[in-house]
């Protein structure tokens, strides 16, 4: 029981969110660099260095250069177990990222130095304070002219709705960028641009000469002014604060260049929340429970274009996982075992034998899985918290070539299986509707579907404001509304009832007139 207990407290699983092009996926390779888990960072916007970013796996990730699933990756650092879920920045896949959230212990925000807090990422913020889920912020692309770090940290704390803490403060930026002094552990970080390098430490006592010698006497002197009124503004750090998401502490640096971020890391594996208690609707399960649990959160179809296999990543939340042993299903009521469960770093996969919580592992899914499921040693239980929101464009999806009706099928299932889109089949024609939150989201389907499956599809507009979940305890009242809307009415993959309004008018007046049917937004009621 204590070994459970040790795996436990060494574990960090963290999810790194922003903005598109904040520098998201360029951290996260710098963290793998300090790792150790990959050798050279591969400069991901240089055409030079034809890698491209570790984490970005999917072809039309390539293409693109955005992350379009989450990628979930793990090292070992200093005796800490630690795992990154890499999220797609931008706002088409907020529902991935959303669904992540839920995996995870603690975030790190990403923040460009020159844009300050962007709209994604307050939504994002949003679903953090929701959950109670600590923050930290990464100040990114230092090395760039941008905004003066005390506005900075002024939009962060009005925009996030989170107090904040610096713990290294900028000496000066752009082209005059000379490093970090390293508030938490009283260092001074020089900066020398290095793509593939890691920076020298000097320890300096801020109010020697020194320092006066290492970035010269004016930079030195408004580095001892910042650094007072620092600790004039903002109250000294406390880390019971930070794990109970009431403050902030944030860093300055540029990832690109490798900067700033073994002081975030460092700082990180010492105060960031080894994994906490989930609320199932049963029970609060604590990881130090004895028997094995766990939830899926995400399904990846064709992560190896040679095999067409899904992948169902499997959240730990308490026990320990051991292969092969028999594992209820709940949601199917049957036992299963899982003679090859896998850990990712990136596309790299290796077959495990046990995990504990705060793990991700994958599991080898043939159709058994649906996002939200759960696994335990028997017990009933159901973990919550895992919505789909109620899309916002719809589309037909049409066969554009008869012959590969049966490819078409499948991969329509498998990627609806992901959580990509949501399907919805109209009740009153049969057809195929796709709902999705952005625009972007039926390019790559189109473009999977095409890849992976050898199908073609075909997109057909339709005028719909949104779909909403609907329930009543009425059950003629039911049947009345759905007999008078039938045109509109829709099963989702549960075969729940859906209603696809075509405009905010018509749905008001459907709830003003059917008073005891409920209108639900997200399929968690």
């Amino acid at each position: 029981m204590d070994n459970i207990r040790e795996e436990i407290e060494r574990r960090r699983t963290f999810a790194i969110v922003s903005h598109p092009d904040a520098g998201k996926t360029t951290l996260t390779e710098k963290l793998l660099l300090f790792g150790g888990q990959i050798q050279v960072a591969g400069a991901v916007k240089s055409n030079k260095i034809k890698k491209t970013a570790t984490s970005d796996w999917m072809e039309i990730e390539k293409q693109r250069g955005i992350s379009v699933t989450t990628s979930v990756m793990e090292f070992d650092y200093q005796g800490y177990k630690i795992n990154i879920l890499d999220t797609p920045g931008h706002q088409d896949f907020a529902e991935d990222t959303f669904r992540t959230l839920t995996a995870v212990d603690s975030v790190i925000i990403v923040v460009d130095s020159a844009k300050g807090v962007e709209a994604q990422t307050r939504k994002l913020m949003a679903v953090c304070r929701m959950r109670s889920t600590p923050v930290i912020v990464y100040v990114n692309k230092m090395d760039r002219e941008g905004r003066d770090p005390f506005d900075l940290l002024d939009e962060i704390e009005s925009e996030l709705q989170i107090a904040v803490r610096p713990l290294s403060w900028p000496i000066d930026q752009g082209a005059r960028f000379k490093g970090v002094y390293n508030i938490y552990e009283e260092k001074l970080n020089l900066f020398t641009p290095n793509k593939q390098r890691v920076t020298e430490k000097i320890e300096v006592d801020i109010n020697s000469t020194q320092l006066d010698e290492n970035i010269g006497e004016e930079q030195a002197a408004r580095l001892r002014a910042d650094l007072e009124l620092v600790d004039g503004v903002y109250p000294e750090f406390d880390v019971n604060e930070y794990l109970e998401a009431k403050v902030a502490p944030v860093f300055f640096g540029s990832a690109l260049n490798n900067f700033g971020v073994q002081e975030l890391l460092d700082c990180f594996v010492k105060i960031a929340p080894s994994p906490r208690p989930v609320q199932a609707v049963e029970r609060v399960v604590h990881p130090e429970d004895s028997k094995f649990t766990g939830f899926i959160f995400k399904i990846t179809a064709n992560i190896d274009p040679n095999h067409r296999s899904c992948v169902a990543f499997c959240k730990i939340c308490s026990g320990k996982f051991v292969r092969n042993a028999p594992y209820r299903h709940i949601r199917l009521g049957k036992d299963m075992r899982f003679s090859s469960p896998t850990q990712f770093m990136a596309q790299r996969k290796s077959t495990i034998d046990e995990a504990y919580p705060g793990d991700i592992i994958g599991l080898p899914d043939t159709g058994n899985f649906k996002i939200g499921d759960t696994l335990t040693e028997g017990e009933m239980l159901h973990f919550k918290g895992l919505p789909s929101f109620s899309p916002e464009m719809f589309k037909y999806i049409e066969n554009a070539d008869p012959m590969k009706t049966k490819q078409l099928a499948k991969g329509i299932d498998q990627l609806m299986g992901e959580g990509v889109a949501q399907l919805f089949v109209n009740q009153h024609n049969g057809r195929k509707l796709i709902g999705t939150v952005g625009q972007l989201q039926f390019e790559v389907i189109q473009y999977r579907l095409e890849n992976e499956y050898n199908a073609k599809c075909r997109w057909e507009p339709v005028n719909l404001f949104k779909a909403c979940w609907i329930e009543s305890d009425d059950a003629a009242e039911l049947e009345n509304f759905k007999r008078r809307k039938y045109q509109y009415m829709a099963k989702d993959i549960e075969g729940r009832d859906v209603f696809l309004a075509d405009s905010g008018y018509v749905l008001q007046m459907a709830q003003n007139d059917f008073k005891s049917i409920r209108f639900h937004f997200t399929s968690e009621f």
